[in-house]
């Protein structure tokens, strides 16, 4: 599969709020998850390995309500990678705090697996 397509059905995986799935289904057991910069919250800037990015969905799914999401692309580049725009009308839960959230995920792919995620944003 391209890395065209797994971004595609990364997004139609989005689209539905199947995050988990598309972690379960799109992501190598090697996955490494880059923020764009220490969590506010605690926690790492990488994440290595399926089981620490499940735990990431996790947090982010009990910490945050979420107003709309929309999920925007793939954009391809090359055979190996492609970005999606995400855009998010969220409340962190602990603190009541209301945000929006626009942020660019980069995805590297290797032997029909996601290995490489990387978000930029600016908090």
């Amino acid at each position: 599969m391209s890395a065209k397509e797994i971004g595609q059905q990364l997004v139609a995986f989005c689209k539905e709020g199947k995050n988990l799935e598309s972690i379960n289904t799109l992501y190598a057991e090697t996955i490494e998850s880059v923020e764009a910069s220490e969590p506010q919250q605690g926690g790492e800037r990488v994440t290595k390995g399926i089981e620490g990015v499940r735990g990431k969905n996790q947090w982010w799914s009990e910490n945050h309500e979420i107003h709309s999401a929309a999920v925007h692309g793939p954009y391809p580049h090359g055979d190996d990678r492609f970005a999606v725009r995400f855009e998010y009308d969220i409340t962190n839960k602990p603190s009541g705090m209301r945000m929006q959230m626009d942020e660019v995920g980069v995805f590297t792919v290797e032997g029909g697996k996601i290995v490489k995620e990387e978000f930029f944003y600016d908090m």
